[in-house]
């Protein structure tokens, strides 16, 4: 999403590159190229002048001590006033009640029941008993939409067929889940414009009637700076607790992450990317930033993994390697364990410097279709035992996964690379120097 913000502020910073100090001349004509930048990414005039303007007067204030140069000076303060600009700090969402009640508002296709889906996702996670409320009676098919998604999960959704009357359905929706001992109920509305007042005012009146602890506004990062106007709307009437940004992944310019939070008061919680419902992350200002500035996000990155490896098929795998009896199997489940992590571009690019490399790469979602159809035609000894897979299995294995030779014999090779670098490693206690990291299959230049 922050690709060509990226690319532009390194532009910026390149103008204070090999300079001495720091001057008036130096800082203002990169404050020029920071402010164009924004402007580009569909940041409001006004807030980013604001914000050059005073990263311009924290630079001219400062020495630059001979370790540090200019340039990277302003990187920090950048890093500083972005963080700022994007709320400062991480917000939990409020969870106490009994049960907890959500409230998710936003306008037309901005994913606020996908989102629902995701949120009830996390929640169930972390040991909560989820209700999910089907409060939009106006869309159709939205219902089952809810339905099919709670199925999916492993919740319980509760609907009232021919009921048009969202206060009533939220009310005894809430009421069921106090008697039957869930913690948290999450209630998803219809979505509405801001401009339509009869619809404002239904979900103002759900929100009074029930009395949420958490409202939660659910904005589509792609409508750019409509998303900041349409956010000031529903605050005024609603007084919503955070926002949620949704299609992050998507080609959109960064303007409404940028200043959303700044403009309405509320800080962003949550930013979801993809339909898959592990799609979701808290929002930290200060990883964002970094992201934009091309510094990566490690600190997201081992979360992701920590989330989604399971820590005794992890034991089990390492146990293999250090017994040198890494398997096609152990491959297959280590696939399975990267892709619930999410995007493999955009985990990757939370890898210091790897942004700037994957620009002109595309990454497909279905990177590992053809490796893992591959295995999948592979018999349970060939997994076993690789060295089995000779030239007739090969072509046996191409026309079974509906790849070709060539792909097959690529994969052979890689995993052979892969067992040998397992096997050095382990022999030095796990030092040694990583290998170069093989293509994977729906990388494109």
């Amino acid at each position: 999403m922050f690709e060509k913000l990226t690319d532009r502020l390194e532009s910026a910073f390149k103008v204070l590159k090999g300079e001495g100090r720091i001057t008036e001349t130096n800082v203002s004509e990169t404050m020029k190229e920071i402010r164009r930048a924004l402007l580009d990414a569909d940041v409001n005039y006004k807030i980013a002048k604001e914000f050059t303007d005073t990263v311009k007067t924290k630079a001219l204030g400062q020495n630059v001590i001979k370790s540090v140069s200019p340039g990277q000076l302003l990187v920090k303060i950048m890093n500083e006033e972005l963080t700022r600009l994007m709320g400062g700090q991480s917000v939990d969402i409020n969870i106490k009640g009994n049960p907890a009640v959500i409230l998710i508002a936003g306008l037309q296709g901005s994913g606020k029941t996908t989102f629902t889906g995701k949120l009830a996702t996390r929640l169930k996670g972390q040991g909560k008993k989820v209700m999910l409320i089907a409060g939009d009676v106006y869309r159709p098919a939205a219902i089952n939409q809810l339905q099919v998604l709670a199925e999916q999960i492993g919740v319980t959704v509760y609907t009232e067929e021919g009921n048009k009357n969202p206060v009533q359905i939220a009310e005894k929706g809430i009421k069921l889940a106090g008697t039957q001992g869930y913690d948290v109920v999450i209630v998803d509305t219809a979505g509405r414009l801001a401009v339509d007042e009869e619809m404002m005012n239904e979900i103002a009146a759900v929100h009074r009637s029930i009395k949420p602890g958490e409202t939660l506004f659910v904005v589509d990062a792609m409508t750019g700076q409509d998303a900041v106007n349409t956010a000031k709307a529903f605050n005024d009437r609603l007084n919503f607790d955070g926002v949620v940004l949704t299609k992050l992944d998507g080609d959109a310019r960064g303007g409404a992450a940028l200043t959303i939070s700044y403009t309405v008061g509320k800080p962003i919680k949550f930013v979801s990317t993809g339909e898959k419902m592990q799609a979701l992350d808290v929002f930290y200002p200060d990883r964002m930033a970094n992201r934009i500035l091309g510094m990566g996000d490690v600190v997201s990155l081992v979360e992701k993994a920590q989330l989604q490896i399971d820590e005794v098929e992890a034991a089990r795998i390492n146990k293999k390697i250090s017994k040198n009896q890494f398997d096609f199997d152990d491959f297959l489940s280590q696939i399975g364990q990267i892709k619930k992590m999410g995007n493999l571009k955009d985990l990757m690019g939370m890898i210091p410097g790897m942004g700037k490399a994957l620009k002109d790469i595309d990454i497909s979602d279905d990177a590992f279709k053809h490796v893992e159809a591959i295995i999948q035609s592979m018999t349970p000894a060939e997994r076993a035992n690789p060295n089995l897979i000779n030239g007739s299995r090969r072509e046996r294995l191409a026309k079974g996964s509906g790849t070709s030779v060539t792909q097959v014999n690529q994969l052979m090779k890689q995993f052979s690379d892969m067992r040998d670098m397992m096997k050095k490693m382990n022999q030095m206690g796990g030092m040694g120097k990583m290998p170069k990291m093989p293509n994977i299959p729906g990388m494109r230049r």
